[in-house]
Parts: C-alpha cells; structure tokens; sequence
C-alpha cells in the first residue's frame, strides 16, 4: 500500500539567532491523510502472527489516537475493511486490465500472468492477504466475506476469458465447458495457495514452483 505523505520536520532556527529552538509542533494530517494512515497500520498489523483479529483498542494504541479518534474517519471497523478491500479490488483489477492489453491475443499465457501477478501481490501485501482468504474477515460483518467472494468470482471470469480463446484454437470439441473447469481449477490453485501463505505465517510463499505448476494446469 502506498505510503502516506509524511508531514515535514518543522525549520529549525538559526544557531546565532539568540532564540531557543522552538519545540516541534505536531502537525494536523491533510484531509484523508488520517484515513490512509488508519488503513496502513491496519494492514501492518494483520502482517504479525496469530493477528487474524485486530481490535480498534489495538489499532488506536498502534496510532498513538484515541479509539473515538479512528471513529472520526470511520463509522466502524468494517469500514476500515472495506477500505483495505477498495485498495485490494483497484490494484488488482488494474493490473488485470494491463496483462490483457499488454499480452493482446487472449490465451493461456494470459491467464498464467494474471495468477502470476496475484501471488505477487500476495508477497508484497502479507496482512491483504488475510483479508483476501477471509482469515481477518471471520468475527466482523458477513457482507465484507461476500464482497471477498465476489472479488474471486471476477478474477475466474477474467481467467475464462483469457482461456476462451486458447480452448477454441485447439480445436476442442466442448470449448465453453473447457473454459470454465479450466478457469476453476486455476482459481482454486490461487486461493489455495493464498491460505497457505496466510496459516504458514507467510513462511510458505504462494509463488513456490508456480512456472511449473501452471505448466501442469495449462
């Protein structure tokens, strides 16, 4: 997750202006600075192990804030979540719009990159990666697993249409069918491999022989 703008040191005075140095002032965060400092500590904290439930009691210490404070810029934690799955949703899709005009031609390469850049995603974004198998999502509100659901139901329709093509050019008698267990297995592949990064403590990387085992599925 990008890194929010830190605040300038505040300019120390001269050393032969006869004045003591002023003490340094804390400076209020931009408008949704605060937001975005909430969402990264959140983020950092389901990094640790055993940390599949973070508390707004936690959170608030982690910040140095006051909970009433984390209150002020979400209504709840589940907004905090729906925050962490905004950002998971538009990085992700993002990077499937790039592949599939960078590659062109759909096909089974395709495909293979977008399971690809979502292991990378996974590496890159340990504490995303709870969120993203539902681990973090289990104690709060039901819509926030859904909208996970939903989230892997989009990446299996972007794996179909990347598969579609290949299915049809090898000439297969029941390319639609094809398409669609092909898709499914792959999607099933990713999300376990995501549950084992996530219940390894991120020891057990989801990108472990991937070449060869897309290879095998594809």
């Amino acid at each position: 997750m990008p890194d929010a703008e830190s605040s300038s040191s505040p300019a120390l005075l001269p050393a032969d202006s006869g004045h003591e140095p002023a003490a340094p002032v804390r400076k209020r965060p931009k408008p949704g600075e605060r937001r975005i400092q909430i969402l990264q500590a959140l983020a950092s904290m389901l990094e640790q192990p055993g940390a599949e439930r973070v508390t707004t009691a936690a959170l608030a210490a982690q910040l140095d804030v006051s909970e009433a404070a984390l209150y002020r810029h979400f209504a709840s934690k589940a907004q905090m979540y729906e925050g962490l799955i905004d950002f998971i949703e538009q990085s992700v899709f993002s990077l499937v719009n790039q592949i599939a005009q960078r590659e062109g031609v759909a096909g089974t390469g395709q495909a293979g990159k977008v399971v690809a850049m979502l292991m990378q995603f996974a590496e890159k974004n340990p504490g995303m990666t709870r969120v993203m198998v539902g681990d973090a999502l289990v104690f709060e509100n039901e819509r926030l697993q859904q909208r996970m659901n939903q989230f892997f139901e989009k990446i299996e329709s972007s794996l179909k249409q990347s598969l579609r093509g290949a299915a049809e050019a090898s000439g297969s008698a029941t390319p639609t069918v094809d398409t669609q267990v092909r898709a499914s297995v792959l999607t099933a592949f990713l999300v376990g491999r995501l549950q084992r990064f996530a219940r390894s403590g991120f020891k057990r990387l989801p990108s472990e022989h991937l070449e060869a085992s897309l290879a095998l599925m594809l």
